[in-house]
């Protein structure tokens, strides 16, 4: 199970037919116990620059950094799977799951998410409702969504706009990508570094420094730390050189990262980050370096 598939079925009410994800899937943290059908290739503990180091020598090499326990689906029997086409890195490839699926009796349905903006988010959200009989629950999801969405861009309708730097790794240095500009707009924002709907990519630290200002609008970094880098591998030193004037840390797994329900959360941090005369202020707080 892809994890922020994991996330959509939990929101639409139907985790309870949830019988297998992935070593990775950790939300809903109170989720019923199901069976974990993933390893992580590569393993606990390696820095951030050995993690990337490792994926790039693998996806070369045409393996993949998942493993899947074909004889535990078996077991299980599901009549669905879940997975994507998005992201190499993030699960485990389409390609593996189909292989997988045709060798197993009766052969599940396979449903496998794409999505590249925010819209197509929203979309995948209906299609697992859709694969799940839960029309009602994603019609009402969606428009639950929708309306915070909307709520957020009311708020700051005309306000002025606060250039922004997503970097969502640092060793080396990613920026946003899909979703993360749309998102940066929504709150009021500019992105000076990402494109809608097209991949993160690779920069150096020269090269994600912004552009000269175009503006009097003061220029700030929102740094994204992926799940996999809790450790710090930039100093603010490094992080100054992007030319930010403010530095603030999200929790990207939760909200940028995983195209799921709560990349509105993630809207609704960001708006307040940028804007806290116009936003109120999240749960958690906020950390500033």
């Amino acid at each position: 199970m892809f994890r922020p598939a994991t996330e959509t079925l939990f929101a639409l009410g139907v985790g309870d037919d949830v019988a297998a994800v992935t070593h990775e899937c950790d939300y809903p943290a109170r989720r019923p116990e199901s069976t974990q059908v993933t390893r992580d290739v590569i393993g606990p503990g390696l820095s951030p620059a050995r993690i990337d180091q490792a994926v790039k020598e693998l996806t070369a090499a045409g393996r993949s950094i998942y493993e899947l326990d074909e004889e535990g689906l078996r077991r299980l029997r599901p009549d669905l799977i879940v997975t994507q086409a998005l992201c190499s890195v993030c699960a485990v490839s389409v390609d593996d799951v189909r292989a997988i699926a045709e060798r197993m009796d009766p052969a599940p349905q396979i449903v496998s998410l794409d999505p590249h903006t925010l819209g197509e988010v929203l979309g995948d959200v209906r299609t697992l409702a859709q694969a799940t009989d839960a029309k009602d629950a994603g019609v009402d999801l969606v428009q639950q969504a929708a309306a915070r969405i909307d709520r957020v861009r009311v708020s700051l309708a005309g306000v002025d706009r606060v250039r922004v730097a997503a970097l969502e790794w640092l060793d080396p240095v990613f920026v946003g990508g899909h979703w993360v500009p749309q998102l940066i707009e929504h709150a009021g924002g500019e992105d000076l570094l990402g494109l809608p709907g097209e991949p993160s990519e690779q920069r150096t630290w020269r090269r994600s420094r912004p552009p000269s200002p175009r503006s009097s609008s003061s220029c700030r970094a929102a740094m994204t730390s992926s799940a996999r880098t809790r450790r710090r591998s930039a100093t603010p030193g490094e992080l100054e050189e992007v030319g930010a004037r403010r530095i603030v840390i999200a929790d990207a797994a939760a909200w940028f990262s995983r195209p799921g329900p709560r990349l509105v959360d993630g809207l609704e941090w960001l708006a307040y980050a940028l804007h806290p005369d116009r936003m109120p202020q999240p749960p958690g707080g906020m950390r500033q370096l």
